[in-house]
């Protein structure tokens, strides 16, 4: 039975780090595997501290050659254990959120390592290939065809970029999410996110690891029912690996749930959370 969630707005336990090889100085990002404001919120509503990272090669997290799930997983390990938030913070055992790839890191590190993981939300996305249903490589082709000349401002850079991007990257909503990458550096705007690098692991991105003995605690995955990344087709993988999962879908969203629909990802994620 779903407990009804009134939203509080307050002080906030919430901390925000880059994730990945050393090195880089990438400058500060807007994505992360949960978007800062939500962790905001989140950490009000739970009254505990909740962490947001940026992906290796996303954000302000250093650039890398390499871009698995395995090493993404190990990145997140690594902050928990080499920059001892596990001490500072007193975490022991943590709740992962990710969305779309943030999701698949965060399942992969369930399944790497059930002692640090208390539960998990998925975000739009399964433990499966997503290659047959994802559109990902021409929107990377698209990203990297845009050109804005020198100087112009933010925002006539940014709608100069969505005009570009809009005959491959056709949801508005999904171009404003693209277009957070776009950045500005001594008046040169470039992409945040490391394009060839992803481009060249796309393959691996898509698809999922191998995995044989399943995670055993509770796991949310949280769907839109507009995006076909979370489907009927799945769920038999979804047991197997996750057999304690419940498998919920947000009507009206599509893949970026927590955007589409905020009040009901929100309220989806506080009822799967145990009480304050």
């Amino acid at each position: 039975m779903q407990r009804q969630v009134a939203f509080r707005y307050g002080n906030a336990q919430s901390y925000r780090f880059g994730c990945g090889v050393p090195g880089g100085t990438q400058p500060p990002g807007q994505q992360a595997l949960l978007d800062a404001g939500l962790a905001q919120l989140l950490s009000v509503n739970t009254g505990k501290p909740v962490l947001t990272v940026d992906a290796r090669n996303h954000g302000g997290s250093p650039h890398s050659p390499l871009m698995t799930y395995e090493a993404m997983s190990l990145d997140v390990q690594h902050l928990l254990t080499r920059l001892g938030l596990t001490k500072c913070l007193g975490i022991t055992k943590c709740i992962l959120l990710g969305h779309s790839m943030g999701g698949k890191t965060a399942m992969t590190l369930a399944l790497q390592r059930p002692d640090l993981v208390e539960r998990l939300i998925s975000v739009d996305i399964s433990p499966v290939s997503t290659v047959p249903v994802s559109e990902f490589s021409a929107y990377i082709s698209a990203m990297k065809s845009v050109k804005i000349p020198d100087g112009l401002s933010r925002s006539a850079a940014r709608h100069l970029a969505d005009e570009q991007l809009r005959p491959v990257v056709q949801l508005p909503q999904l171009r404003q999410f693209l277009l957070t990458n776009l950045v500005e550096v001594e008046g040169r705007y470039s992409w945040r996110v490391n394009l060839e690098a992803i481009s060249h692991h796309l393959a691996d991105i898509m698809n999922f690891p191998v995995f044989h003995k399943p995670y055993p605690g509770p796991a949310l995955f949280l769907g839109g029912s507009n995006s076909p990344y979370i489907s009927s087709e799945h769920y038999p993988e979804i047991q197997r690996l996750f057999p304690k999962a419940d498998v919920q879908h947000i009507e009206g969203a599509g893949h970026i749930v927590h955007q589409d629909k905020f009040e009901e990802f929100i309220t989806a994620v506080l009822n799967f959370l145990p009480p304050p």
